[in-house]
């Protein structure tokens, strides 16, 4: 299989029409991309304004990359990352913890699951906006998309924060039926699913934890269905989440607040591409002997580009095919991030 034919890359507004097909296609809850075609046009310019903000980013950036396939020209894919989670308003999520209730008169102990509404992850950096076409799910397209946002983040640690999250899709049916959002935050604002998905695209979500309870909810008292559902995944989820968890990315703390679906987080130092990424000088030849595929990113702003090519490590750097330069837009002697594609 070719690896070298997909090129990353920040969006314009120009990919407005592969945004609104891509929104169109998910399955409901999904995609975090807004259905309305004017937010789409607005989360492109906003995009465009922090990959131009060269000095001194605010926090409050937010990049979006789309993917393309250069065989025939199509954009496959997007995904984003958020600079800061909860810039302007606290981020909130359920933590899971457990209780421990004891009767010495009974001899009885009972170790309670509780759901404590926080914002722990406030001013993390967050992992967005993932979507792959799904006749490429099963290419190496994915692992780029995915992938590449991570070495982007550590040319430019400055603009983000060194703790990385990603909300992942809970469980939710084709009619918006959600078992999580039917048991708890249905009862606070008689709104189903859908609704409330529609009323929070792209805004924060800080207004739903100001009429949730913020005491503890104990989950033995839930529906078993909501139960069952908590840190489950929307199938169209599985793909994004697998990758992040082989990245070494923890789902065990943290859920959604509307779906019960699970947060990832990781320490930026211990995300395996960036623990086993590599920073230096490209080598070019015509006849450069296959390698190991790598991820290769030519750092850059507004001309960030990234791509999943064969290449040699050296003393004198990495070494790949001149085609390879000629895809990121580069040249031998120019510096490059890049990290294996198979994780150690």
């Amino acid at each position: 299989m070719s690896t070298s034919g997909y090129l990353l890359r920040p969006s314009s507004p120009d990919d407005l029409p592969d945004l609104e097909r891509f929104g169109a296609a998910s399955a409901f809850g999904v995609n975090s991309l807004p259905s309305d075609r004017e937010r789409l046009r607005q989360k492109l310019l906003l995009s465009q304004q922090s990959f131009q903000a060269k000095d001194d980013p605010s926090g409050e950036e937010r990049y979006l990359f789309v993917l393309e396939d250069r065989a025939t020209g199509r954009v496959i894919g997007t995904s984003g990352i958020a600079a800061t989670a909860g810039f302007h308003d606290r981020f909130y999520s359920y933590r899971n913890e457990y209780l421990v209730h004891a009767s010495e008169a009974l001899g009885e102990v009972h170790r309670l699951h509780t759901l404590h509404l926080c914002h722990d992850l406030t001013a993390y950096t967050l992992l967005t906006s993932f979507y792959i076409e799904p006749e490429y799910e099963h290419t190496l397209a994915p692992q780029l998309l995915s992938r590449a946002r991570l070495l982007f983040i550590a040319e430019y640690a400055d603009r983000f924060s060194d703790r990385i999250a990603a909300e992942s899709p809970g469980l939710c049916d084709e009619l918006g039926h959600c078992p999580f959002w039917d048991a708890v935050g249905r009862r606070f604002f008689n709104m189903d699913y859908p609704q409330i998905e529609q009323l929070c695209e792209g805004r924060s979500k800080s207004f739903i934890a100001d009429l949730m309870p913020h005491s503890p909810v104990y989950v033995p008292l839930l529906p078993e269905a909501a139960q069952w559902s908590l840190g489950q995944l929307h199938p169209d989820a599985e793909l994004p989440f697998s990758i992040l968890l082989d990245e070494g990315f923890e789902a065990e703390t943290y859920l959604d607040i509307f779906d019960g679906g699970p947060i990832v987080e990781s320490r930026l130092p211990l995300i395996k591409t960036i623990r086993n990424g590599w920073h230096g000088p490209l080598q070019t030849a015509a006849d450069t002997p296959a390698g190991s595929p790598y991820l290769i990113v030519k750092p850059g702003l507004e001309d960030f580009r990234a791509t999943i090519a064969p290449a040699t490590l050296g003393s004198e750097g990495l070494s790949v095919p001149e085609t390879v330069a000629s895809l990121l837009q580069t040249q031998a002697g120019a510096t490059v991030r890049a990290a294996p594609l198979k994780l150690g």
